[in-house]
């Protein structure tokens, strides 16, 4: 897109915030870089120069906008969608690889030399893995900056840089502001905001629109006891992350997602917003999706009665398989009861002192100690969920950020009790494929005979072909047909 320059012209000059997180907008006169929406006065077209990401902003000299503030953008919806070695770099660097393990570690998990990763990175986003690093770790400092009442110098460690030094050079090149006046310049606390210590309030971007009632639907109606609830108006979860445990509160709003973070260790922030992110599928180009289900006239009434639905995703793609295997061919509500047995029994206590949340999700690892015996389950399934914990525990199989999805969809095949269904829904939830189908699935295709779309599996992904790469969206609006809780918006009482 950023090598497009008439059409960059024209989205900047239009304020088009479809494209903000897409490409950036570097400015030579003030050396300062926007969003495509900034609000002030779009310079001369000979003035811009376009940029794929802000770390490659940052590397050419320029510093962010005060007034748009482009770090806040949604992230590319690019490196959802493809699947190539470079998207998933990108994915596992938004997940703070980088800052825990380095570039080698990078490397290790995509398979690639360290030089491989620099050329590649520096190519397509202008920027390689360390400046891409650089720059998410300067926008979660400018997040605990203005949000909390840290001091400054846990705040530089907290945000993953090395030194006291590095964080203020850091900070004063990227924002030109050094960390003293960025706190000094923060807007007083919003209503939403909580004084709690140990709490951080933030708002997740997106692009409009965003259609919430499936997605927090689906999250609440098929939520854990222990492990997830919807209590006033927010979905709230338990988090197991790299440096420690963490409870998160989701609620929406009508330009953002307002997200409540309880972490043991700061040094999670971004790892967490990195899941929340995924959870709620917010990286997201509704409008590209719509624009293509609308071309089907079948879909098109379903999309434009509420435009801009979410695929609901996972912050834990291990947790998320073990739930597709106990909630095979079993309703809603005894899925959630299977899995809160295994939580009591298997999982870690946490505290919760604003809710009722009580575990953490049991870890593969412990999983694949449990007696067999013990599960309220038929023996086939008891064999397939044994076989997939004790795979995802020595590493035969994972279902990261790194992972290739049509490989992945192999594995998952090749294990026993894994047909269609449990694989696509996997893809579809765990491994983020937008184009992830389930056309044998019952609610999929009642929707599709009420609409006149073909009835039987092979007939439907035929028919299907012309909703790729989204037909994971197509999949929300033919389930929002039916009456089931998970499209709806929970009430209070729920």
């Amino acid at each position: 897109m950023h090598t497009e320059t008439e059409r960059c012209v024209r989205a900047v000059q239009s304020k088009d915030a479809r494209f903000d997180g897409v490409f950036f907008t570097a400015v030579r006169t003030t050396r300062i870089y926007c969003r495509p929406s900034c609000p002030v006065v779009p310079p001369k077209p000979e003035n811009m120069e376009f940029h794929p990401s802000a770390a490659s902003c940052q590397r050419a000299g320029f510093r962010a906008c005060k007034r748009c503030r482009p770090d806040t953008s949604p992230g590319s919806p690019e490196w959802n969608v493809r699947a190539d070695a470079v998207a998933r770099a990108v994915r596992l660097i938004q997940d703070g690889v980088v800052d825990r393990e380095g570039v080698p570690g990078l490397a290790q998990r995509l398979g690639w030399s360290t030089r491989q990763i620099e050329r590649q990175l520096l190519a397509e986003l202008g920027a390689g893995p360390l400046a891409l690093a650089r720059a998410q770790r300067a926008q979660t400092a400018r997040v605990l900056i203005e949000t909390t009442p840290m001091a400054l110098g846990e705040i530089a460690f907290a945000a993953g840089f090395s030194s006291i030094r590095t964080f203020n050079d850091t900070v004063r090149e990227v924002f030109a502001l050094t960390p003293g006046e960025l706190r000094a310049r923060a807007a007083r606390p919003a209503p939403d905001r909580s004084p709690t210590p140990g709490v951080i309030s933030l708002r997740l971007p997106f692009r409009t629109p965003l259609e919430p009632s499936n997605l927090f639907g689906h999250l609440a109606a098929t939520a854990v006891p222990g492990v997830e609830e919807w209590r006033d108006g927010a979905y709230r979860r338990t988090l197991d992350l790299p440096y420690g445990r963490g409870i998160v509160a989701l609620a929406p709003r009508p330009d953002h997602i307002a997200c409540r973070l309880s972490l043991t260790d700061p040094r999670d922030l971004t790892h967490a917003i990195s899941r929340c992110r995924r959870l709620l599928d917010l990286d997201a180009d509704p409008v590209a999706v719509d624009e293509r289900l609308r071309a089907d006239p079948l879909l098109a009434p379903l999309v434009d009665a509420a435009p801009g639905r979410r695929v609901p995703g996972s912050v834990d793609p291990a947790e998320f398989a073990v739930r597709a295997v106990l909630g095979q061919q079993v309703s809603t509500a005894a899925a959630r009861t299977h899995a809160a047995r295994l939580v009591t029994a298997y999982g870690t206590p946490i505290d919760d002192p604003e809710g009722g949340l009580t575990h953490l999700f049991p870890t593969p690892e412990v999983l694949a100690g449990l007696d067999p015996e013990r599960l309220a389950l038929p023996r086939s399934r008891r064999t397939t969920l044994l076989t997939l914990v004790r795979a995802l525990a020595d590493g035969t199989l994972s279902l990261g950020a790194a992972d290739d999805r049509e490989e992945t969809r192999a594995r998952l095949l090749a294990l026993p009790g894994f047909g269609p269904w449990t694989t696509e829904i996997i893809a579809m939830r765990a491994l983020g494929d937008p184009d992830a189908f389930l056309p044998g699935d019952l609610g999929v295709r009642r929707a599709a005979e009420g609409l006149g779309l073909p009835g039987t599996p092979a007939a439907l992904t035929a028919r299907a072909a012309d909703w790729s790469p989204w037909r994971a969206y197509a999949v929300q609006y033919l389930w929002a047909t039916d009456e089931h809780p998970i499209n709806h918006l929970p009430s209070e009482e729920s």
